[in-house]
C-alpha cells in the first residue's frame, strides 16, 4: 500500500495555491476513483494506489467535473462525500485508507484460499416464489417512479415521492402475513429521507441482510431543462426490483434472520443516504451479513441475461455466493468487471467492513449511456425480462442466505 503522506499533503497545496488558493471556495472532502482525480488535475492529498482510491479536497467546480466525467464513463454516482465523516480530523483520512486496504487484503485472502466452491441445493419453495416475479408489476412501478419530474435529493420538495412510495409499500404490506416495519431514515447530509422496509427474522433477528438500491434521480446533461430526471433506468430500476422481491416475500414464510430493504437518498450526490446508514450500523455494532445493491438493471447493454459482477469494492464471497445461486436458480452468464470507487451505494457498506454484492444489468461500459439525463425513461431497449433476473437474486438471497447460517469465512 502507498499512502501520500503529510510531505505530499505541504507539497500539493502549495501546487494549488499557485492556481487558486483552496481557502478561496467552499471545499469538501471526498473519496472518489484515483484514475478520474488524476485525468481531471484535481489534487490529491492522500492515495492508496492498491485500491485505486484517491482522498481530495474539491471545490463546487471541481465536484462537477467529477460528475460530469462520471456520466460520460456511464457511472452512479462517482464519488462519496464525507463532509458528515467526523472520523476525518488531524490524519483520519489515512487511517480510512488503511482500512480499505486491509478490507482487500481479507478479499485477497480468501480467493487464496483452498475453500470449496460455493453450492447451493435448490429449493422447490424458492424456485416457486421466483417464478412469482412478474414484468408487468416491475414495469408499472418504472413508470410511476419515472412519471415524477424528478427524485432529486436537491429538489425543493426531495420527498414527494418518497412520502408516496412509503404509502403505497404501507398499502401493499397491508396484505402481508410475515412480520414487518417501514420507517423513513432523516439524514444530517442532505434533506431527502431513505425508506427501509424490515421483515423482522423469527430465530436470530440481529443477523442482517441488507437488500438496497437508491431512489434518488439526477441530470446532468448540458442544455435543456436540468431539473428533468426521470431516472427511468438510473434507478428506478433497482427500487422497482426491491418492491417486487418486497411484493414477492411478504407472504412467505418468517427467514431466520432479518430482511431489511433499503431505497436510499442522495447517492447520486456522494452517496449521502447509504454513507451515512452504514456507518451508523457500524457505530451500533449491527452484525450485518451480506449487502446486495441494485442499480440499473434495464438496459442489457452486453446482451439478455448477461450480468456484470462487480468486483471491486464487494467481497469475493459474496461473489461465489453470486456464482452459486445464478447456477441454481438464474441461469445467465455473469462477468467480472469493475466501476471504480464510489459508483455506487455498496461501496458505503464495503468501508464500513460489511461485505457487499452488486449484479450490474451489463459490463460497465455496455451499460446505459442515457442515465443522467432527460432520456433515462422506458424504451424499447428496456427489457424488463433482464431485468426480473435482479428481483430474484433478491427473492432468492432473502430465502436461501436469511435462512441459513452462511457467512464471510473471515
Amino acid at each position: 500500500m502507498k499512502i501520500a503522506m503529510m510531505a505530499l499533503l505541504f507539497a500539493t497545496s502549495t501546487a494549488v495555491a499557485h492556481v487558486a488558493p483552496l481557502e478561496n471556495f467552499e471545499t469538501k472532502p471526498i473519496l472518489a476513483d484515483l484514475n478520474d482525480l488524476r485525468a481531471l488535475n484535481i489534487p490529491v492529498l492522500a492515495k492508496d494506489e492498491r485500491v485505486e482510491v484517491g482522498y481530495a479536497q474539491v471545490t463546487p467546480l471541481m465536484l462537477q467535473r467529477i460528475q460530469e466525467r462520471s456520466h460520460a464513463v456511464g457511472k452512479c454516482g462517482g464519488f462519496e462525500d464525507l463532509s458528515q465523516d467526523t472520523f476525518l480530523h488531524s490524519a483520519g483520512f489515512v487511517g480510512l485508507l488503511e482500512n480499505l486496504s486491509k478490507i482487500q487484503e481479507k478479499n485477497d485472502l480468501y480467493e487464496r484460499a483452498p475453500f470449496k466452491a460455493l453450492a447451493l441445493n435448490k429449493s422447490n419453495e424458492i424456485e416457486a416464489a421466483i417464478s412469482e416475479v412478474s414484468e408487468s408489476n416491475l414495469r408499472s412501478y418504472v413508470q410511476w417512479l419515472s412519471s415524477f419530474p424528478n427524485r432529486a435529493s436537491r429538489d425543493s420538495q426531495p420527498n414527494k415521492h418518497v412520502v408516496e412510495m412509503k404509502q403505497r409499500l404501507e398499502a401493499m404490506l397491508g396484505n402481508a402475513t410475515i412480520p414487518w416495519e417501514i420507517s423513513e431514515i432523516r439524514h444530517s447530509s442532505t434533506q431527502q429521507n431513505t425508506l427501509r422496509v424490515r421483515l423482522v427474522g423469527n430465530e436470530r433477528p440481529n443477523e442482517i441482510v441488507v437488500l438496497g438500491g437508491h431512489l434518488d434521480s439526477i441530470n446532468q446533461s448540458w442544455g435543456g431543462n436540468s431539473k428533468t430526471a426521470p431516472g427511468a433506468d438510473d434507478n428506478a430500476s433497482g427500487s422497482a426490483n426491491l418492491i417486487e422481491a418486497l411484493r414477492v416475500l411478504m407472504n412467505k414464510p418468517q427467514p431466520k434472520r432479518t430482511v431489511e430493504f433499503f431505497w436510499y437518498a442522495g447517492e447520486e450526490n456522494g452517496l449521502l443516504g447509504s454513507a451515512e446508514v452504514a456507518k451508523q450500523y457500524k457505530a451500533e455494532k449491527k452484525d450485518v451479513v451480506a449487502v446486495l445493491q441494485l442499480d440499473m438493471t434495464l438496459f442489457a447493454g452486453s446482451g439478455e441475461f448477461v450480468l456484470g459482477s462487480m468486483t471491486d469494492f464487494t467481497s469475493a464471497w459474496l461473489r461465489d455466493y453470486l456464482k452459486a445461486l445464478n447456477e441454481t436458480y438464474i441461469h445467465a452468464r455473469i462477468v467480472d468487471d469493475k466501476c471504480g470507487y464510489g459508483c455506487s451505494d455498496h461501496a458505503s457498506w464495503h468501508r464500513q467492513g460489511y461485505p457487499a454484492l452488486m449484479p450490474f444489468e451489463a459490463t460497465f461500459r455496455a451499460s446505459n449511456k442515457n442515465i443522467h439525463t432527460v432520456n433515462d425513461v422506458i424504451s424499447p431497449e428496456s427489457n424488463f425480462k433482464h431485468s426480473a433476473m435482479y428481483s430474484k437474486i433478491a427473492v432468492v438471497m432473502a430465502m436461501d442466505l436469511a435462512n441459513s447460517e452462511a457467512r464471510q469465512p473471515y
